[in-house]
């Protein structure tokens, strides 16, 4: 059993560089992290701090060239690629600045993708997506297409089609860097109260000083070292 104490997520000693011509340019040499199951974390820092690196690696997009990340009892640094591919599809969401909606299909369809991995059948799937509709205020709007919703609409789209699959883990890439102010507010409430409510585990990078102080926790990552903020 794991030990209620232990946290969820946790990195230790990750090292990761990457080369540019012929030059290794060090991203982290020794990065540690630790985050309890059910937080609210806010990730911060300037352009080429590493954030995007960061959410790769705990997404099991990219991995660590030492070191080890750990996210419940998922070792990711001993998966292989198809192992690392499984658990995306079913431990984890993840919501993008610029949606990543495909234009051809409708709402309902671009939602129900991550389902299309699971043993469902079409009548399943269609009331999961329902359902996740429903919470994210998009009840009725299963045909409208990407085109003809606003930013916010679409952002609420890549919202449920992040948490169909009800996963533990929801990476968040500057998921209010596209909206305005209100748009912004409005998706901030949302993950709150899938954070709140429904007790799944966020970690969202962003510029945003709003965005980062509606977190439980805040982190500023600079030079490969985190530095940690005033929680709410």
């Amino acid at each position: 059993m794991t030990d209620m104490h232990e946290p969820y997520i946790s990195l230790a000693g990750v090292k990761k560089s990457f080369r540019i011509g012929g030059e290794a340019i060090a991203i982290f040499s020794a990065l540690d992290l630790s985050i309890a199951r059910g937080d609210f974390v806010a990730v911060m820092g300037p352009s080429g701090s590493g954030k995007s690196t960061l959410l790769n690696m705990l997404g099991g997009i990219d991995s660590a060239d030492a070191g080890e990340i750990r996210i419940g009892r998922s070792h990711l640094g001993q998966m292989g690629e198809g192992a690392r591919a499984a658990w995306r599809a079913h431990g984890m969401g993840i919501v993008f600045q610029f949606y990543n909606l495909l234009p051809m299909l409708n709402a309902a369809e671009n939602i129900e993708l991550p389902l299309l991995l699971k043993p469902l059948t079409r009548s399943e799937r269609r009331a999961r997506v329902d359902t996740v509709m429903e919470l994210v205020g998009l009840a009725g709007r299963q045909r409208q297409f990407p085109s003809s919703m606003s930013g916010g609409q679409q952002q609420r789209v890549g919202i449920a089609r992040a948490i169909v699959t009800d996963p533990d883990l929801i990476l968040c890439d500057e998921p209010t860097g596209d909206l305005d102010r209100k748009s912004a507010n409005d998706i901030l409430d949302m993950l709150a109260f899938l954070n709140r409510e429904l007790g799944k585990t966020i970690i969202m990078v962003t510029h945003d000083p709003e965005a980062a102080a509606r977190a439980r926790r805040r982190l500023t990552l600079n030079k490969g070292e985190f530095t940690e903020g005033a929680g709410r």
